[in-house]
């Protein structure tokens, strides 16, 4: 059993460092280009590496301070504060992935029709003012967490004296606070359902809209063979940042519906792991989506990590 605990810190070590580098050249790649060329995409990725790197480093801390180690200095607000910022990093990084999936659709739907005129969310001011709706919507469901009750069960008494549960819904089957049901489920519902609802909802509607386009093109003859190249181009870019966006969702959706499962079936009281399988199901998409988005929209490139360090 400990020679599987000190695997399981070692495969933690590894895909923590991995999520760091990731988000971290992510958000170089993008911050290193002129902030007037910085577009409403660029922006949103910026968002979501920014929220991938806080969760990483805060979960973490959680994990290390709070659950690993038996002093009693670390409180009940230290506690609550450790985990308000562990869940508002990990709700930005899911609303930051739905305005992706919101923009790229909108970005391919009609854009025969439209051609090069812009939608609302290329205005970089618009772009801004979303982005900052996630990150109150964020903050306002996170909340909650000082409020709920703490109190464990009793059979989990003696398996954690600083009083920081790693579950924080956990309560016994007698005696269970409203509250803590009703937050729980609200939080599982707007931050697992909805969210996997939309992202499925808009990747298959990306992928039909991809589809048909596909089955339209037709040869078109142009009279300046520069200006073909250059649309050409432009076309296999924006393909490639499609398919790096479906790739991203697709990890996504697998992980975060095992996200859902573990959470409505596993019990935390009873499951000696519920901290390390829970890190690893939450963590995966903040540590491998930014090399998905980065190598998709050539964000990452050789010149950059050579900048870098």
């Amino acid at each position: 059993m400990v020679g599987f605990s000190v695997q399981l810190l070692g495969i933690r070590i590894f895909i923590s460092c991995i999520g760091l580098l990731g988000n971290v050249f992510l958000i170089f790649s993008i911050v290193q280009i002129k902030f007037s060329r910085v577009k409403s995409f660029e922006l949103f990725l910026l968002g979501m590496a920014i929220a991938n790197l806080e969760e990483i480093l805060i979960v973490n801390s959680y994990d290390t301070i709070v659950l690993q180690t038996s002093s009693t200095y670390t409180g009940t607000l230290s506690c609550r504060t450790l985990k308000f910022l562990t869940v508002f990093g990990e709700i930005t990084s899911i609303l930051f992935t739905v305005l992706i999936s919101i923009f790229r659709y909108q970005k391919l739907r009609d854009a025969e029709k439209r051609v090069n005129l812009p939608i609302v969310l290329d205005n970089i001011g618009s772009a801004w003012m979303v982005s900052g709706v996630c990150v109150m919507l964020s903050v306002l469901l996170s909340i909650p967490i000082f409020f709920i009750n703490l109190q464990a069960p009793a059979e989990n008494i003696t398996r954690n004296n600083t009083g920081c549960p790693p579950d924080f819904f956990q309560c016994s089957k007698n005696m269970c606070p409203t509250f803590n049901k009703f937050y729980k489920y609200m939080f599982i519902i707007a931050c697992n359902v909805l969210p996997l609802i939309i992202v499925t909802v808009t990747s298959c509607l990306i992928i039909t809209v991809l589809l048909n386009q596909r089955k339209m093109v037709t040869p078109v003859v142009s009279v300046s063979g520069q200006s073909q190249f250059g649309g050409k181009s432009k076309d296999v870019r924006l393909q490639r940042s499609t398919i790096a966006v479906l790739a991203a969702m697709g990890l996504f959706l697998v992980d975060w519906t095992l996200y859902l499962i573990f959470q409505l079936t596993f019990n935390s009281t009873k499951f000696p792991f519920w901290a390390e399988m829970e890190f690893f199901i939450s963590i995966s998409y903040t540590s491998f989506s930014p090399f998905v988005y980065g190598i998709g929209n050539n964000l990452f490139s050789l010149k950059n990590l050579i900048r870098l360090f």
